[in-house]
């Protein structure tokens, strides 16, 4: 059985244990579960399970960023009398290869506002991506390849 079910495992017997099956109670489960096969961990093999967790905290963490980012510099421009938009469509060529990846990343940048996700080649290897201020082009490939690409590629591989 590998970590991860190992992990929910432990959560789940901790909250029967207890008696209660709240989110909180899980959570806590969870995090008792990390702790105690961090400790056991080498006893049962090697594994990537606590980096891969590691990076998805992290990516949880500039997820959120970027998004509380975006949603104000949206709100900023609805709330002013001056227009600050400017549309424009780029090219964004991928490193991404399989449809998750792809999916994963195109739904990151789709649901962060001021961005969209407009359609991908025939041969997939480039994403076009709609934003709504576009000053420049190379800067925002710069941030979906840096950014949400890079992360999800390490979540993944």
């Amino acid at each position: 059985m590998n970590f991860l079910m190992w992990n929910i495992f432990l959560a789940l017997a901790w909250a029967a244990l207890s008696g209660g099956f709240s989110l909180l109670n899980l959570l806590l489960g969870f995090a008792m579960g990390f702790a105690i096969l961090l400790f056991v961990g080498p006893a049962l093999g090697n594994s990537n399970y606590f980096d891969k967790v590691g990076k998805a905290l992290g990516f949880a963490l500039f997820f959120v960023k970027e998004l509380v980012a975006a949603n104000l510099r949206v709100a900023y421009d609805v709330i002013t009398p001056r227009y600050n938009m400017k549309p424009g469509i780029v090219a964004v060529p991928l490193d991404a290869k399989t449809d998750a990846e792809i999916t994963i990343l195109a739904n990151l940048i789709t649901l962060t506002p001021g961005t969209l996700s407009l359609d991908l080649s025939d041969d997939r290897r480039v994403l076009y991506v709609h934003a709504m201020y576009l000053g420049d082009p190379e800067a925002l490939r710069r941030e979906i390849k840096d950014g949400f690409e890079r992360r999800v590629l390490e979540l993944l591989r």
